[in-house]
């Protein structure tokens, strides 16, 4: 039993060597810890899952504002699992290439693959005509694989090729029902805007705080923004003067990072109501 424990077990008498109290009485075994695995579950949950909580908004975000858009059809189901598989397969190949460690990732990249091949075939097999897509996307993902490759996948080009990314799922869940791509493409570009933005407010926040060239180039990209967001709907004023607005003050005396977090939610799901209720 250790001096510590002792000292827990009778925490007001002093301990002594043999490990009794002084009225002789031996403390009582600790009862087994309950949670003692819960960090055990959580390496393995961040095993297969990304650190990366900003892309599940970047993915989603897009997803939902393409399925209301077009109108919500089964086959949007088998869609977004080819989506979400196929954003976790390219992490884990870009994490295989940037360590040079495949084996490591050997399961994920399995595991993924299979199931964004599968979900993938369901889409084609009823949409074959989407695969025209995919010399969209491949030029994208070789930008992300470029980075991964000399570890320079924080880098703001990297990012932006993520976000174009992430915003043609608006159009592409649009041809999944054979609609109409004029409305897609207004309201992809509104949400690659905001992502762009985004990606530079948030490194004012947290990875460049403190760096006056993104500061500069975050206010002057939001405030430049604006306007052209007003030009494609009035009503997008109102979430992009508030992107506008956090962009200018909330450098100067950030909040927490969950805190960032929680208001680029708030802010995402103002954009996606305005995009689609006045759109």
């Amino acid at each position: 039993m250790s001096e510590v424990y002792r000292q827990k077990a009778a925490p007001d008498l002093p301990a002594v060597p043999d490990g009794r109290v002084p009225d002789g009485r031996v403390p009582e075994s600790r009862p087994p810890d309950r949670h003692r695995t819960g960090p055990a579950r959580g390496r393995r949950l961040r095993q297969w899952l990304p650190p990366q909580h900003g892309a599940w908004a970047m993915l989603l975000l897009p997803y939902l504002v393409g399925v209301v858009r077009a109108g919500a059809a089964w086959i949007h189901l088998p869609l977004l699992i080819a989506w979400l598989a196929g954003y976790l397969l390219s992490y884990y190949v870009q994490l295989a290439v940037k360590t040079g460690r495949a084996r490591r990732v050997r399961s994920q990249l399995v595991a993924y693959g299979a199931v964004a091949a599968l979900a993938g075939v369901v889409v084609l097999a009823v949409r074959p005509g989407l695969l025209l897509w995919a010399p969209v996307f491949a030029p994208l993902l070789a930008v992300n694989l470029a980075h991964a490759r000399r570890r320079r996948d924080r880098a703001l080009v990297n990012g932006l090729a993520s976000a174009v990314q992430s915003v043609l799922v608006v159009p592409v869940a649009c041809s999944a029902v054979g609609r109409g791509l004029g409305p897609a493409w207004r309201d992809a570009a509104v949400l690659l805007l905001y992502f762009a933005g985004s990606l530079l407010y948030v490194k004012t926040m947290i990875r460049e705080r403190g760096d006056g060239r993104y500061l500069r180039g975050s206010i002057t990209f939001h405030v430049l923004a604006l306007p052209v967001a007003g030009r494609l709907d009035p009503w997008l004023v109102l979430p992009f003067g508030w992107f506008a607005v956090r962009a200018v003050l909330l450098p100067r005396r950030p909040p927490s990072i969950p805190q960032v977090g929680l208001l680029e939610l708030a802010g995402s799901l103002l954009l996606a109501t305005v995009l689609l209720v006045t759109g």
